[in-house]
């Protein structure tokens, strides 16, 4: 899935009135079945990277987030995209993604049922072909979460269609386990996993870290990033990921 991104979105969102975040979905690539509360607002200003050899691509922008309804979420994520190889910068309009979560199981917390929920988001032909396929994607997932006191596992997968020339559908998905250590602070990792993108690509698993932190009662800073595992020289040495979080 995609994740130096551009900084300029990041600073340039003086509106945000950031909240403490929830403990799971970002900064992880693993999302959690939690939806934004109803009438309510999340919104990640965030900037993003990954690098293989030779080749360092990203995004940045806004990752907006609403609580249509009870368990229903509505997502839009308007990013730029980056591209530097061999010492030549390219940016342009990135993958616009147009999703909603609708949870359909909640857990048990005296038993063992997770929460559960589907979350169909469209990846929009926005991009140059640079940046990412001139086809529409569709990725059907299902993600899952327990807590258990101060620890939250949560994860899940997902059937990626990818439609185009050379490309093909794929599976992806991930897991994630994270600990509240006091009010202001959680952290947490990550594995994920995803299949072949195309017919001369190959699969890729990787390992992350993050951090939620609270910075104020209304800002909260996001960051995660770690290694490639598989195949790390072609689909990805390391990424990284920063965000700055609103919920009102």
């Amino acid at each position: 899935m995609s994740r130096a991104r551009l900084l300029a979105p990041l600073l340039a969102a003086p509106a945000l009135l950031a909240a403490w975040p929830a403990a799971a979905g970002p900064p992880y690539v693993t999302d959690d079945p939690e939806p934004t509360d109803r009438g309510r607002w999340e919104i990640y200003n965030f900037a993003s990277a990954s690098h293989v050899a030779g080749d360092t691509a990203g995004e940045a922008g806004i990752d907006l987030n609403y609580g249509a309804a009870k368990d229903l979420q509505l997502t839009l994520v308007v990013p730029a995209a980056f591209d530097r190889t061999e010492g030549v910068t390219h940016v342009g309009m990135g993958v616009v993604e147009a999703a909603a979560k609708l949870k359909v199981l909640h857990q048990d917390k005296t038993g063992w049922t997770p929460d559960v929920a589907v979350f169909p988001r469209l990846l929009l032909a926005t991009a140059p072909a640079r940046f990412a396929s001139r086809h529409t994607n569709l990725l059907l997932p299902v993600w899952a979460e327990k807590d258990l006191g101060d620890w939250s596992l949560f994860g899940g997968a997902g059937w990626q269609l990818n439609p185009g020339r050379g490309q093909r559908d794929f599976w992806t998905g991930g897991l994630a386990l994270t600990r509240q250590l006091g009010p202001r602070l959680n952290l947490g990792a990550e594995l994920t996993h995803r299949g072949r993108q195309t017919e001369d690509g190959r699969a890729f698993t990787g390992l992350n870290a993050g951090v939620i932190h609270r910075l104020t009662d209304h800002w909260s800073l996001l960051a995660a990033g770690g290694p490639g595992l598989q195949n790390a020289r072609t689909e990805g040495r390391y990424d990284v990921y920063v965000a700055l979080k609103a919920d009102y």
